[in-house]
């Protein structure tokens, strides 16, 4: 198995396909059980996708450049993603208040990187390989880092074509936008690591 180092080959952020309408705007705020999820680290988890069977007829910019749309218009639907926490200080009462700022941010993470582990590296082994921890971008954040790291961080990985995502669990269901993202990819997909 290698044990080679996950390598960066690009990243940016995408924020939602379309306009968001002046009530998305607003800022969300948190109720005291959301807030108690504030000192958790991020949720993660990896969905594997098989290489295609022909890979002649497969351009991994033309896959990335999907990728990115069906991100972006799920976005649009799951917009809190793509925010960012804020803190605002209140005199009256004196108190800080913790919220989601969809208007300014700069949108969810997607990056592309190379790694020399392949879909059999991780999926033989009896037990998770450590090599996996090195799929996640946002290793060992803690929720309340989503004032300056984002919700949502998708890495796509060259070999193997393993796609992972990364998910803040403030209030969201994780099920949801991977599955809208699934729905306009033409891969199958091999497994959900947890």
């Amino acid at each position: 198995m290698s044990s080679t180092p996950v390598n960066l080959i690009s990243e940016c952020f995408i924020k939602p396909l379309d306009e968001l309408s002046p009530e998305a705007k607003q800022p969300i705020h948190f109720t005291p059980f959301e807030l108690a999820w504030l000192n958790f680290k991020y949720s993660q988890r990896g969905l594997l996708f098989r290489k295609p069977p022909s890979p002649d007829c497969f351009s991994i910019t033309t896959f990335l450049n999907h990728l990115q749309h069906s991100l972006s218009a799920t976005l649009t639907h799951f917009y809190p993603l793509a925010s960012r926490f804020a803190t605002r200080k209140q005199e009256n009462p004196p108190s800080y208040v913790i919220y989601l700022d969809p208007e300014n941010s700069p949108g969810a993470k997607f990056i592309y990187a190379k790694a020399g582990a392949t879909v059999s590296d991780v999926l033989d082994p009896p037990d998770v390989p450590l090599l996996v921890h090195s799929f996640f971008d946002l290793n060992n954040a803690i929720c309340y880092d989503g004032h300056t790291l984002p919700l949502l961080s998708i890495q796509v990985q060259k070999e193997g074509k393993i796609t992972k995502l990364l998910v803040d669990q403030e209030g969201f269901q994780f099920c949801h936008p991977p599955a809208s993202l699934e729905g306009s990819l033409s891969t199958g997909r091999v497994c959900m690591l947890c």
